[in-house]
């Protein structure tokens, strides 16, 4: 370990050094190549989702208010981690700041735990538009799918700042190298000369518990779904369910089963090298798969698409 990289100081650096995915210059700008069309269609593709909901009257519905949001959620937390590991790999040495480094576990952490609360109020919503069509409008009343995201944004919110304080109350003061490229809980924790145990039980209770409540929530609504599907006759209503709810079920077994990978492990199974690819397939990755699977798979997402088009880059009358 050189000097540079080594403080003899009792509590925070002024910076962390992020070791990030390889050290190799070949393999980096490689990465650098796939990555930046990775980010860039997560972000046009998810800001391109939000704006066409908001312009499109016929998608103002409780199911798309729900999609809007996750999409902007998704943008979100990938543009907290994208850029700089995008700018990381075309520099020699890779540092952040102390508070830039706290600054982004709480927003990573605080958006990845709201979403997943999305997820759950998204199942709900779709067993409400199958399982009672007629009333779903009533059912699922503005004021209720304002709560639900509210409720979302405090799960993470609170989420964020469990983690974020007790991460950054923790002393760094041997190596300031971080084995990852951006600022996660698991390789601050093996950086540090306190007690962890304390951490790494929070880590698996906190997630443990809005990833336990939110599967359940999920797992019981589509309980419900299955028996509203089975009780339809006709074979074109049980399809219609079955594309409605094909692309949430895609999006949710993507993230949670990164996650569950990734934080609800023992510590002593943690291998941050290997770990690193599943962090990109979670910060980069499904934030751009997300917008492609909810248009692709859905009819009502590509008529809207069409609409807006033909108003927008239709043919225009010859002016004679």
């Amino acid at each position: 370990m050189t000097p540079e990289n080594f403080t003899w100081t009792w509590g925070s650096p002024a910076e962390f050094i992020l070791l990030g995915i390889t050290d190799r210059w070949d393999l980096r700008l490689t990465l650098f190549l796939i990555f930046l069309p990775v980010y860039l269609v997560s972000l046009l593709g998810n800001a391109g989702m939000v704006l066409l909901i908001h312009i499109d009257a016929q998608l103002h519905t409780p199911m798309y208010f729900f999609l809007a949001n996750l999409s902007l959620l998704d943008a979100c937390y990938s543009s907290a981690i994208g850029p700089k590991m995008l700018v990381d790999q075309l520099l020699p040495r890779t540092s952040i700041p102390y508070a830039a480094c706290v600054l982004q576990m709480f927003l990573f952490t605080g958006l990845a735990d709201a979403e997943c609360c999305l997820l759950a109020a998204m199942a709900y919503d779709r067993y409400v538009a199958i399982g009672n069509p007629l009333l779903y409008t009533t059912a699922t009343s503005r004021r209720l799918c304002l709560v639900l995201l509210g409720a979302s944004g405090l799960g993470g919110a609170v989420s964020a700042v469990v983690h974020t304080t007790f991460t950054f109350r923790l002393s760094f003061c041997g190596s300031r190298e971080v084995n990852s490229f951006f600022c996660d809980i698991p390789p601050l924790l093996a950086i540090s000369c306190n007690d962890t145990s304390l951490n790494e039980l929070l880590l698996f209770a906190v997630c443990g518990f809005i990833q336990t409540a939110t599967v359940s929530a999920i797992a019981v609504s589509y309980g419900f779904i299955a028996g509203a599907v089975i009780r339809m006759r006709s074979a074109e209503s049980r399809w219609r369910a079955a594309s409605t709810c094909g692309s949430h079920l895609t999006g949710v077994a993507m993230l949670y089963g990164t996650l569950i990978f990734m934080y609800l492990r023992p510590s002593s199974s943690y291998a941050l090298d290997t770990d690193k690819m599943a962090s990109v397939f979670y910060t980069l990755v499904i934030p751009a798969l997300n917008p492609l699977i909810y248009s692709l798979r859905n009819k009502e997402v590509k008529e809207a698409l069409r609409r807006t088009w033909s108003r927008c880059c239709g043919p225009r009358r010859r002016h004679q």
